[in-house]
């Protein structure tokens, strides 16, 4: 439809596989799928449910007829009711026991719970992908020297290859929070009206041990191993909160990214990919904007709003249950989901296609050595024979007279020139290039990133492998 709101995380961002988590089918199909659960459950536990009712609702679990089900709920106002007419009319032998004991969170919270697990697993295997570029990236540049900033002032040297370490050990310390999640999943279970089990002890006749059991059998056949033991009507909504909160720590990294890597744009240092038909500007043919970098900094900024939206929803729930969690969740957890979907898709892109230009970086790096390799000439001059005193002054004077030909005429950094010509520290030329060379001032950065990959990177990436191999999709 061109004439209403369409998402732009559906038509320009996310990817299908994540459209696909959040969408109808896989909500509906889902509550069709617990139902089916449920009443199996229920019969093997010697409520009078038949195979033959149960063969109807496996016969139309996956074919929701949507129509039928708007007519209803534009009747009844309410969606999980709206449903189970809808599927009713499809499995009619099965209609009187469809949703029996259960309430509408029966359905509504245990999906939401498996989507959101399922949705994080492939948050999860993107991070890792995103993580196995940058450490062939980093792994291919560790020794390349490059100029380092604090402050975006010039700082020591670094490599290109540690300063990406820097960026995955963010991502790293994001997949340990969603793995922590992911290994406490649970399922709200089968808990009733306001989460006593009331419903299931009159059907059970007051059996505890039953309706424990049909709560955990429920969940077993769902593929999980536990479910939260306590609830109001729903799970808690401190759930959502910690779930937004770790796709926020993920869109803090990526954000961090992208931002370096539009600075390091505009130092001409390194390039994101740009397309041979790609246009930068609409005004200025030759610009190569970093479009997929801000666009990831833009999509990050979204997800990294949302936790305080879900620490106000988690907070405000009254006593058993209220449902003014309920629009709010359906934008933000679905969106935030979809936002750093394409925040991870663009990631992956980005990475597996970074320019990098080792000439801009040694030329940044000539411009500014020269005065951070002061003190190594200054020792050497010493042990020349140099008085200390004065070849201190000396570097204080010669460095003072190149910086003002670089800030005030703008010219090159002379200072060996000066040094060379002043004649007072006793060294050659070669001597000095020698003293400049780029790779006697990273310290350690080749060892540690090769240290790091080995020791901390490539365990974790060697124990997903079955999960690596993507490139991230740019859609438009």
């Amino acid at each position: 439809m061109r004439n209403s709101y369409k998402s732009p995380l559906e038509g320009r961002y996310a990817s299908k596989e994540m459209l696909y988590l959040f969408s109808e089918d896989k909500k509906f199909t889902t509550w069709r799928k617990l139902w089916v659960t449920l009443a199996e459950t229920e019969k093997e536990l010697g409520l009078n449910i038949t195979d033959e009712q149960i063969a109807e609702l496996k016969q139309y679990q996956n074919d929701v007829n949507y129509e039928v089900a708007q007519e209803w709920e534009s009747k009844v106002r309410h969606d999980v009711m709206a449903h189970v007419h809808a599927y009713g009319e499809q499995a009619t032998s099965a209609m009187p026991i469809i949703h029996l004991g259960a309430t509408s969170c029966y359905v509504g919270d245990n999906t939401d719970l498996i989507i959101m697990h399922e949705a994080l697993e492939l948050i999860r295997v993107k991070v890792l992908n995103v993580i196995s570029s940058l450490a062939k990236f980093a792994d291919e540049y560790k020794e390349l020297p490059t100029l380092g900033f604090t402050h975006f002032q010039a700082a020591q040297l670094t490599t290109v290859g540690k300063r990406a370490t820097l960026w995955i050990q963010e991502l790293m310390m994001d997949v340990e929070e969603i793995e922590e999640i992911l290994a406490s999943k649970k399922l709200r279970g089968v808990k009733g009206t306001t989460g006593t089990q009331a419903t299931f002890m009159t059907l059970f006749d007051n059996d505890y041990d039953k309706v424990r059991k049909l709560d955990n059998l429920v969940a077993q056949k769902l593929g999980y191993d536990d479910v939260y033991p306590v609830t109001g009507q729903t799970y808690s909504r401190k759930f959502d909160s910690r779930v937004v909160n770790v796709l926020s720590q993920v869109a803090q990294s990526a954000y961090k990214f992208s931002n370096d890597m539009r600075l390091l744009q505009h130092l001409k240092e390194l390039e994101e990919p740009f397309e041979k038909n790609q246009i930068g500007s609409s005004a200025m043919a030759y610009k190569r904007n970093p479009m997929r970098s801000e666009r990831m900094s833009s999509l990050a900024r979204f997800v990294i709003s949302q936790p305080t939206n879900t620490a106000v929803t988690a907070s405000t729930q009254w006593f058993e249950r209220t449902l003014d969690d309920s629009a709010n969740k359906r934008l933000t957890v679905a969106e935030s989901f979809l936002a750093l979907d394409a925040v991870l898709e663009t990631y992956l892109n980005v990475v597996s296609g970074i320019v990098v230009y080792p000439k801009v970086i040694e030329a940044r790096i000539q411009s500014e050595l020269p005065f951070m390799a002061t003190e190594v000439i200054l020792m050497e001059g010493v042990k020349r024979g140099g008085d200390r005193q004065e070849l201190h002054e000396k570097v204080r004077v010669l460095s003072m007279e190149a910086g003002a030909n670089v800030k005030v005429e703008g010219k090159h950094n002379d200072l060996i020139e000066r040094i060379i010509a002043d004649g007072t520290f006793n060294m050659t030329k070669e001597e000095l290039e020698d003293i400049l060379d780029a790779k006697k001032f990273i310290g350690a950065s080749s060892m540690q990133v090769e240290m790091y990959l080995k020791e901390v990177v490539n365990p974790v990436l060697e124990a997903n492998k079955a999960v690596l191999g993507r490139t991230g999709e740019v859609r438009v």
